[in-house]
């Protein structure tokens, strides 16, 4: 395991010698230039001692500056460059507000300012709840998945999650520092998100390390459990490994194998895994004694594993051959179980030290990156970063439950941004996606009553497009009122089709809603002007061919059908007609004229349509006096009227223009009494043209009311409701209405 803390040089009043730390520093990395390493611990020390001036350090007892050194080491021995050894050193003062990202850009470069830019959106991983089921190991939830989710979203530099890692470690071996909760936080943190990181990242010995350190705080009970037994019989133990490394070492330089030995350290957790999942008591885990064999070549490898089976019997089902057949993170090596020496259970692994490089340090090992003369970087950089995104969807290593390795694969990794909500819950969105579309995916309703929008504490336009990382606080009002100008596409308002269907509905709702309230209104008013004033919704479906009030309503109310439409079915299959001298509003008016349609042409004489060839309106006509001086009306093509003795007796007549046939209307006005009320009542009939036959008046004097009688002449129901309407909006009118005659 590595541990950084103890590997530092101190002086003797404590404080760190700098310069011997950069000298065992310059012996993992022989080509860092270790001016530069030095301006940037002296930066990050400055930084601190200012903070501890102004008592703002980042938590007690924890120094950002040390923190960076570990942190430093850490990525010195995962073999990464210059610039991620800069930004190890200086990113937690930069994350405690102790140094700026401008700062940082301006005296390192912007590689070095991008690397700690891109550990600082990773940070507020750390704010999601990941507690499936209290400290439940092995239990996944959707919060873990989506955390994984961001990782593959924000990691384009795998310097970024190396960076990470490295700052993780040093916070779970610091753990000490935090309270209980914390303690419990951080190590779920850990082992959820950051272990497997490790583990896809092929980094065995950070992954041994952080899953242990979080075992210890998730399940203390079984942790000491365990370390007490293996601290029980430790000295047999290391005695026993010492005796197997002697015996395997004399047999395989009697082949001719150069190998080195040694015994594998013991991960309390892996031990635990194993008892829980196969049922096992702890004498039967067989890598508590555990032996590691290295040797220079693949074959090597083979010709070892010869030499082990045949010195010991192999536990059936215990052997894996991850050299011919890698795992997906590319760890390579040889895994048998064997009946070893006394007994006891063995296991052993046998690789080349190439693999053992991989195997500790994985994507480090072969990692590298030199751009020359600031050239851009070659097509293989990007073809690892694909590959980095690949390992880091490790579902099918930790259980999948829902399916989420596929949506990873399909559609997530690389095709969606990932943000916070104010409680910490991730959700994905996709690019280009504003706060609007954020409140929308968090709920209709809010949505509906956003009005402004937080991105990481500050108050941003709602167009604004969100980035990975970004924490998101919708700013709403009590009441729903979205704005049409969202659904402007040049505006930039939303992108993603949810908002644009949500907002669209909630318009089309609220117009819906609108016309129904005012084609009901229209409705019941008119019924109310023709003297219909106890219809109810369910009777007045009954004259029409709706199912629903609503849709009725709604239909009249956008002009879908014309309300007369309606009015006229409902007045005639209610039997309204002329037997009380009212207008029949369900006949055509073809049918209401005279027996002796108008004529012009023939004076004050009176007239008569003739049987012999009935002419009707349109028809073109002419007259014959006969000697009672009644005009017979004929048809000019009517043989009857061109008869000879007609001669002498004809006229040129024509239909009257205009041929209306009216009807008389009985109105009843309720008003309250006031000078000039009459007039203006009138006033509507000069201006409708309509020809009032009688009128009555009877006022109240005690309420000031007065109701109006009137009999008028209409020629249609248009007329009729329009004259009524008009009527009603005179002041003081408070209702006019058809009444019916007793």
């Amino acid at each position: 395991m590595v541990k950084v803390r103890e590997e530092q040089p101190l002086h003797f009043d404590g404080s760190i010698n700098l310069e011997l730390w950069l000298s065992q520093l310059n012996e993992y990395n022989p080509d860092v230039n270790l001016g530069r390493i030095r301006e940037a611990c002296d930066l990050s020390q400055q930084a601190e001692e200012k903070a501890v001036a102004t008592n703002s350090v980042w938590r007690e007892g924890v120094s950002s500056y040390k923190t960076g050194l570990e942190m430093a080491n850490i990525l010195s021995e995962l073999r990464m460059d210059e610039d991620a050894i800069v930004a190890g050193i200086i990113y937690r003062a930069v994350r405690e507000n102790q140094i700026t990202l401008n700062h940082v850009r301006k005296n390192f470069g912007t590689t070095v300012a991008d690397l700690v830019e891109g550990v600082l959106k990773m940070a507020v991983i750390g704010t999601i709840d990941l507690k499936p089921n209290q400290a439940v190991l092995g239990v996944r939830s959707d919060q873990i998945e989506q955390a994984r989710r961001m990782i593959v979203a924000l990691v384009d530099d795998v310097r970024v999650a190396l960076i990470k890692l490295a700052e993780r470690t040093c916070a779970i071996r610091n753990i000490a520092h935090s309270d209980a909760n914390q303690k419990i936080r951080l190590a779920r943190e850990v082992f959820d998100i950051y272990s497997p990181l490790a583990h896809r990242l092929g980094i065995g010995h950070l992954k041994w390390e952080l899953e242990d350190i979080a075992f210890r705080y998730i399940e203390p009970d079984d942790y000491k459990r365990i370390a007490t037994l293996l601290d029980e019989k430790r000295a047999a133990r290391q005695d026993y490994i010492r005796r197997v490394i002697d015996t395997l070492q004399d047999k395989l330089r009697l082949i001719n194998v150069e190998a080195e030995l040694e015994g594998r350290a013991k991960h309390i957790y892996s031990i635990w895994r194993k008892m829980r999942s196969k049922g096992i008591p702890f004498s039967e885990v067989y890598d508590v004694r555990a032996v590691r064999i290295l040797v220079p070549t693949d074959n090597d490898c083979y010709r070892a594993l010869g030499v082990v089976h045949n010195l010991w019997r192999s536990v059936p089902h215990e052997f894996d051959d991850y050299v011919a057949n890698p795992k997906e993170n590319g760890y390579r090596s040889l895994h048998t179980a064997v009946i070893g020496p006394e007994g006891k259970a063995l296991e052993i692994q046998i690789r080349t030290q190439e693999m053992h490089q991989e195997a500790e340090f994985g994507v480090c090992s072969h990692w590298q990156y030199k751009s020359i003369d600031g050239e851009e970087k070659p097509a293989s950089y990007e073809n690892k970063i694909n590959w980095l995104r690949r390992i880091l969807e490790w579902q099918e290593e930790q259980g999948d439950i829902t399916g989420l390795a596929r949506e990873l694969r399909d559609e997530v990794s690389l095709d969606r941004i990932y943000v916070f909500t104010p409680e910490g819950h991730v959700i994905d969105m996709p690019p280009g996606s504003t706060p609007v579309d954020f409140a929308y995916r968090v709920h209709t309703e809010v949505g509906h009553k956003c009005r402004g929008a937080k991105i990481n504490g500050r108050v941003v336009p709602l167009n604004t497009a969100l980035k990975s990382g970004d924490q998101i606080q919708v700013i709403t009002a009590d009441v729903a009122d979205p704005r049409r100008e969202w659904l402007h596409e040049h505006l930039g308002y939303i992108m993603t089709g949810r908002a644009r269907a949500k907002i669209q509905g909630w318009f089309g709702n609220r117009t819906k809603l609108k016309n129904i309230e005012e084609g009901k209104r229209i409705l019941f008013d008119e019924l109310r002007h023709l003297g219909i004033e106890r219809m109810t919704e369910q009777e007045l479906l009954g004259y029409v061919q709706f199912d629903k009030g609503s849709d009725l309503f709604a239909a009249v109310g956008s002009g879908d059908i014309n309300s007369i439409e309606i009015i006229n079915k409902v007045t005639s299959l209610a039997e309204l007609d002329e037997r009380d001298h009212q207008l029949n509003l369900g006949l055509n008016e073809q049918d209401y004229f005279s027996e002796t349609p108008p004529v012009s042409g023939i004076g004050d004489f009176a007239h008569e349509i003739s049987e012999c060839c009935k002419p009707v309106l349109g028809d073109s006509i002419l007259g014959v006096i006969d000697d009672a001086n009644i005009v017979h009306v004929h048809r000019q093509d009517c043989i009857q009227a061109l008869r000879a003795d007609s001669y002498g007796r004809l006229l040129r007549l024509d239909w009257q223009d205009n041929a209306e046939t009216t009807f008389p209307v009985t109105v009843a006005v309720d008003a309250y009494d006031r000078s000039g009320l009459l007039h203006d009542i009138t006033g509507v009939f000069l201006d409708e043209k309509t020809n009032v036959i009688e009128m009555t008046s009877r006022s109240d004097k005690k309420n000031n009311r007065v109701n109006i009688n009137m009999i008028m002449e209409v020629t249609s129901l248009n007329e009729l409701l329009r004259t009524l309407e008009k009527i009603e909006q005179i002041p003081n009118v408070i209702s006019a209405r058809r009444s019916i005659l007793a």
